[in-house]
């Protein structure tokens, strides 16, 4: 038996089996709703409104994060309600602050142009009496191919392309292999992509193979996420569900798609024009990206079906670029360790950098490599959510809406909101600095805790104790009251949202201190610290080392790189030799696995407390 689930705005209905529950239905009609916890009802983010349908009574879940308001007025979690009959639902979509992703400056330099795809202008002659040579040969022949590499399907059309054309063509090559045969000289039509695929976001770039610039970029939200903000949820789905790697792969190709038909509009370029595509991104996007089974990457030892370089041809993926084009994936390292990292140390080239140098990606994973006196040290930290807003009371995206930063002068609260519009909760980069600046007012303490305005030793501004409230789970610190929120209801910080950034910076911080340690060195020997992706590129230095995410050295040390791993792949696009490198590093890099290392411990309860 069906029934029919009606998504507002929009109109989009989808016939379900009945009995799936409305997360899962909004993932069958691609309807973007969250599903950090990938529906265990443990999150709260899928948030819907009843617009029609039977009303029953809120379950514990959604008794637990939505308000009485909320309940009132139909909201519920997505994931906690099956659909028994035909159901219209509100979804609120949220403006995702996709530019900051896109918009972020590139760490690469000038490039020595080399690569993989060539286009050569011929002008042949036509056949005679006199000479009859084939079609096929006259083209190798002209192009002097010592390898006679080519793809079969170019001779299914190559007589009617060579006399449209009088006999004047331009054949494509990648690596020597004859992919096509064009008409007339299009060697100035020559483009290439690279698609960096985030847990939390992808973004992909248009580039012209001539010139080696960006002429195009765009970003979705990866629509994974509906089965889970993170790659362990995201595995287990595969796992669980007999459809769900396909289901994961499927999204994950839409979203480019997507994102390759805005790259198209934007610099009015055919898919047919774009030859070969770059991608990176950690060990399990990589995994669900080519629709392998990711499984044993969750239990450990943590072991992954491929770390090699990949490559198929577009048509193989569905990809909207040339049929017979190639994409290929950087190598990974380990597990958790991923082209995206590869393509970090590629495009800081960290091997190369003066004393020892630290690279993190910070995302729902922490990836570190740490290089120097010849050695390169890997590992991967389990970050958790935190950073990305995710199991945080009002946590949220990187979008409109989002405090990203924040500030306490005296009795008064400041904040900056992505969009410039009215708060509707906090962000990663936001959450950093609102604890930041609550433990330099004294809100918290060293250990994290609440101070409580109500003891007699309390010292706090009267402005500021009237913030601190009572939550169902201790003290929260109210950032905006509910008049001047977007949601009408408070936004906060609460005991528990500083506890789950505890966790997260101290698994950084604890990562970072064993590959030191292996390494020999002390804080005080590090050249830099470069912060690579969005959120590296966004939180404040300050902030950060307030609340000890990473070791301790002055400020003018830690630089952010943009999106280093998006640049790395840029750079493996556009030159044979930067694609050698980034084997060499992959090969080269010792990958220390954090998970059963009693150093590693010790020094994540270290790293828990805050800074003195």
């Amino acid at each position: 038996m069906t029934v029919k689930v009606t998504f507002l705005p929009g109109q989009k209905e989808i016939e379900v089996v009945s009995g799936i529950d409305l997360l899962k239905a909004a993932a069958q009609a691609g309807v973007m709703v969250e599903g950090n916890c990938g529906g265990k009802g443990t999150c709260g983010k899928c948030k819907v409104r009843l617009v029609s349908g039977p009303a029953e009574n809120p379950t514990a879940g959604e008794k637990k994060h939505l308000s009485e308001k909320e309940l009132a007025a139909g909201w519920v979690l997505a994931c906690q309600r099956p659909v028994w009959e035909d159901v219209t639902v509100e979804v609120i979509g949220q403006k995702d602050a996709y530019g900051r992703k896109t918009d972020l400056a590139s760490a690469v330099g000038a490039v020595e142009l080399n690569t993989c795809v060539e286009k050569t202008f011929l002008k042949l002659k036509a056949p005679t009496i006199e000479d009859q040579k084939a079609d096929y040969e006259r083209v190798i022949e002209s192009l002097s191919l010592s390898d006679e590499r080519t793809n079969l399907k170019v001779l299914s059309n190559l007589a009617q392309v060579l006399r449209r054309s009088h006999f004047e063509v331009t054949p494509v090559m990648i690596d020597g292999k004859l992919i096509s045969v064009e008409e007339g000289d299009t060697t100035n039509r020559k483009f290439g992509m690279v698609f960096d695929i985030g847990t939390t976001t992808v973004v992909g770039y248009l580039l012209d193979l001539n010139s080696g610039s960006v002429i195009a970029t765009s970003a979705l939200t990866n629509s994974q996420n509906v089965f889970g903000a993170d790659v362990i949820s995201r595995i287990n789905h595969a796992i669980n569900d007999k459809n769900g790697l396909a289901e994961l792969q499927k999204k994950v190709l839409e979203a480019m798609n997507e994102i390759i038909s805005h790259l198209y509009q934007k610099a009015d370029v055919k898919g047919e024009e774009v030859y070969e595509t770059v991608v990176v991104g950690n060990t399990t996007m990589s995994h669900l990206f080519w629709g392998i089974d990711p499984s044993y990457l969750a239990p450990a030892p943590f072991i992954p079906v491929f770390t090699r370089t990949l490559e198929a041809e577009a048509r193989e993926l569905g990809l909207n670029m040339h049929p017979y084009g190639r994409v290929l994936i950087l190598p990974n390292i380990a597990g958790y360790v991923g082209s995206d990292t590869v393509g970090v140390m590629l495009a800081t080239h960290i091997n190369n950098r003066k004393g020892y140098t630290v690279a993190v990606d910070i995302g729902t994973n922490g990836e570190v490599a740490l290089a120097g006196e010849g050695r390169i040290l890997t590992c991967s930290t389990a970050a958790g959510p935190a950073f990305e807003g995710a199991q945080i009371k009002n946590g949220m995206r990187a979008a409109d809406g989002a405090i990203e930063a924040v500030y306490i002068d005296g009795g008064e609260v400041q904040i900056v909101v992505i969009g410039k519009s009215k708060p509707k909760g906090i962000c990663g980069s936001g959450l950093i600095d609102a604890v930041a600046q609550m433990l330099k007012a004294g809100i918290i303490d060293s250990s994290g805790r609440f101070t409580d305005p109500e003891d007699a030793d309390c010292l706090l501004d009267p402005k500021l104790k009237t913030r601190i409230i009572k939550g169902n789970n201790g003290f929260e610190f109210i950032l905006v009251p509910a008049d001047l929120s977007a949601t009408g209801e408070n936004i906060v910080v609460s005991q528990k949202d500083i506890r789950e950034l505890q966790l997260g910076k101290g698994a950084i911080h604890a990562g970072i201190q064993v590959l030191m340690q292996i390494m020999g060195i002390t804080p005080k020997d590090l050249s830099e610290i470069l912060l690579a992706g969005a959120f590296g590129n966004y939180i404040k230095k300050e902030s950060a080392l307030a609340i000890g995410l990473f070791p301790a050295i002055p400020l003018d040390r830690i630089i952010s790189v943009g999106n280093a791993a998006g640049d790395g792949a840029k750079l493996a696009l556009l030159s044979k030799k930067e694609r050698a490198i980034a084997q060499d590093l992959a090969r080269k890099a010792e990958h220390v696995e954090l998970s059963s290392r009693l150093d590693f411990q010790n020094e994540f309860v270290n790293a828990l407390g805050f800074p003195e």
